[in-house]
């Protein structure tokens, strides 16, 4: 049943298109094609995942494929990791819980899945997956073919990664398609990192994995239509064919999984240290801001003050107003931080609806971020030199377009009655193997052992 809140998003529809025409490069050409051609096929796809009954099986069984990926992945980093990825305890812990260590139980699964996305690439399954996705932009959204190719590899790899695929074409690509491609790698998040997001969120929204797969897609169309918007394509530019075998290609399945694994373990170590860093600074703006005196009877944090910031915008989304300031202080997190600390935060709030950690799920689940704008501008210098300075002019432009793409794919997910949603039950995930205690385990020293805290996932 269509609700007043399903009505509330068709703000949040509107809102980022209003916005990006605002600082658009040519205000006099908005594609009002692409415009109704991005939301239909955005409003198709999430009716014909979620609505129909066999699609909510495909749905249950990626979900379930997503939760099989996550137990192996958990295995590897039990026997590396031990007790702190949550094998066998080597003394008893509070209340007979595990741990969760960021560390060693979700930055391992992203090596397992840039090593099966790479073998997946040589064998040539994930690029008939793109072939689909780039014919499918092309027919509906009037992509070229390399701009449609740069669109369906951003919804499986990184935007330094896309760029590596359409290598051979980015000194022929216009300016229009340069942002384009830009605002396409904010907007989505690669496929190393969807089964990290899942994990996170597997016990605070049912069929995770299901929802970020779906977020992962419906973004691209809402990407491509705000950089459409804010750099128009010009008369007879653009539109240069893309080759679909590309230029990333492996020696061998072996060369594949090794790449792959060198691959995750770079984008693994930029997660963790962007985390530690951005941490640390959130600490010490919270410290700084601790001089303040309590407001609401709670002190002053960053966390607050974005809550405050963007809770109009998460409104817009279809969020009540009661749970607006908790969804702003997601979105600013996932903006100013990044959406690794954000997807953290929604796992335990224990006090938002179902409803709104679904929408939230999509408004957050893209690369969008400060700290993405530098791996952006250098990656891309590196691959276009030629055309830096051209690239570090539009970073800041991209960064809004992705953002808005984002809180445009909530919007839609907003706007269907909830029930579409609601009669698809979480699958059985599947169990890793209870660890085998290790025998004969030392004889408990005079000292006491430290008492460690649990900080379980929700």
């Amino acid at each position: 049943m269509f609700t007043a809140q399903n009505a509330q998003s068709l703000i949040g529809l509107a809102l980022p298109m209003a916005l990006c025409w605002a600082v658009s490069e040519n205000r006099r050409r908005f594609p009002w094609r692409l415009a109704l051609g991005a939301i239909a096929l955005q409003f198709i796809l999430v009716l014909l995942l979620f609505g129909l009954p066999a699609s909510r099986g495909v749905l249950l069984t990626l979900n379930s494929g997503v939760d099989g990926l996550a137990s192996a992945g958990a295995q590897g980093a039990q026997f590396v990791f031990g007790y702190l990825a949550g094998g066998s305890q080597p003394f008893p812990m509070p209340q007979g819980s595990v741990p969760f260590v960021f560390a060693f139980q979700v930055l391992p699964l992203i090596l397992v899945i840039s090593a099966l996305s790479a073998l997946l690439w040589h064998w040539k399954v994930l690029k008939w997956v793109i072939r689909g996705f780039g014919f499918v932009f092309q027919r509906t959204l009037g992509l070229g073919g390399a701009s449609a190719l740069a669109a369906a590899v951003n919804i499986f790899l990184g935007n330094v990664e896309c760029a590596i695929v359409i290598k051979g074409y980015l000194d022929k690509l216009s300016r229009s398609e340069v942002f384009l491609m830009m605002t396409l790698g904010l907007a989505t998040v690669a496929g190393s990192t969807m089964v990290a997001y899942a994990t996170i969120l597997k016990d605070a929204l049912p069929n995770a994995g299901a929802h970020i797969l779906t977020a992962a897609v419906l973004s691209a169309p809402a990407g491509i239509l705000l950089a459409r918007i804010i750099v128009p394509e010009k008369a007879g530019e653009g539109g240069e064919n893309a080759d679909y075998s590309s230029m990333l290609l492996y020696s061998s399945a072996l060369d594949a999984i090794s790449t792959g694994v060198m691959d995750g373990l770079q984008v693994a170590l930029n997660i963790g240290a962007t985390l530690i860093v951005f941490v640390a600074f959130v600490a010490l703006a919270n410290g700084v801001l601790g001089i303040f005196p309590a407001f609401g009877g709670e002190p002053v944090t960053v966390q607050r003050i974005l809550g405050v910031l963007f809770a109009p915008l998460g409104w817009t989304l279809g969020i009540p107003w009661s749970e607006a300031p908790r969804a702003g202080r997601l979105l600013g997190e996932k903006l100013v931080l990044t959406e690794i600390i954000a997807f953290v935060d929604l796992a335990k709030d224990a006090t938002l609806s179902e409803r709104t950690r679904m929408i939230m799920t999509y408004a957050i689940c893209g690369f969008a971020n400060v700290g993405s704008v530098g791996i952006t501008v250098s990656g891309l210098s590196v691959l276009m030199p030629d055309r830096r300075v051209e690239v570090a002019s539009l970073i800041w432009k991209a960064l809004l377009a992705g953002f808005l793409a984002t809180c445009m794919t909530a919007s839609v997910v907003g706007t269907i009655p909830d029930s579409i949603f609601g009669d698809a039950k979480p699958a059985p995930r599947l169990q890793a193997p209870t660890p085998v205690p290790a025998p004969n385990p030392p004889p408990p020293s005079n000292t006491t052992p430290p008492t460690l805290t649990a900080t379980p996932s929700q």
